[in-house]
C-alpha cells in the first residue's frame, strides 16, 4: 500500500505543479483537513474541498500567479502516510520568498484525506502572505 500511495502523492504534486484542478479535485477527498502553518491570512484548518480550493486559489491570486512547489526533495511512505519533502516559491511585487518544507498526506482509500505542511522559515512565510 504505502508504494501506491507514494504513487498517489507523486500524482498530486504533478497536479499542484500543472495547476491541474481536475486531477486535484479526484485526488483531494471531499472532507479533507487541511492544517496550513504560521500566522498569516491563510493560516489554520481549512476542512472540506471547496475550503481548500479557496485558500490555495487565495495563495495564487496573493502571489500574482507565481507560488509554486517547484522542487519534489523525496516523497516516503509509513502507512497511509507519505511525508515529501519539498522547496516553494512565490513572487508578489518586491517581495519574494523561497524556502524548504515538508508536507504530510494522510491517503486512504486513493484519496488525500488529511494534509499538515510545514515551512523551514514560517516567519518569513507570514511575512509574504501578510
Amino acid at each position: 500500500m504505502t508504494s501506491t500511495n507514494i504513487d498517489i502523492a507523486r500524482t498530486y504534486f504533478q497536479a499542484v505543479h500543472s495547476g491541474d484542478m481536475a486531477a486535484l479535485g479526484e485526488l483531494l477527498d471531499v472532507d479533507i483537513v487541511w492544517h496550513q502553518p504560521g500566522a498569516n491570512r491563510f493560516s489554520g484548518e481549512h476542512k472540506g474541498q471547496g475550503a481548500v480550493f479557496q485558500m490555495l486559489g487565495g495563495m495564487m491570486e496573493a502571489s500574482q500567479g507565481t507560488f509554486a512547489i517547484d522542487k519534489i526533495h523525496t516523497l516516503m511512505g509509513n502507512g497511509d502516510l507519505v511525508a515529501a519533502t519539498i522547496h516553494f516559491t512565490g513572487r508578489r511585487g518586491d517581495a519574494s520568498m523561497g524556502m524548504d518544507g515538508v508536507d504530510v498526506l494522510r491517503i486512504e482509500d486513493g484519496r488525500i484525506t488529511e494534509m499538515w505542511l510545514f515551512s523551514a522559515d514560517p516567519a518569513a512565510e507570514d511575512t509574504f502572505w501578510g
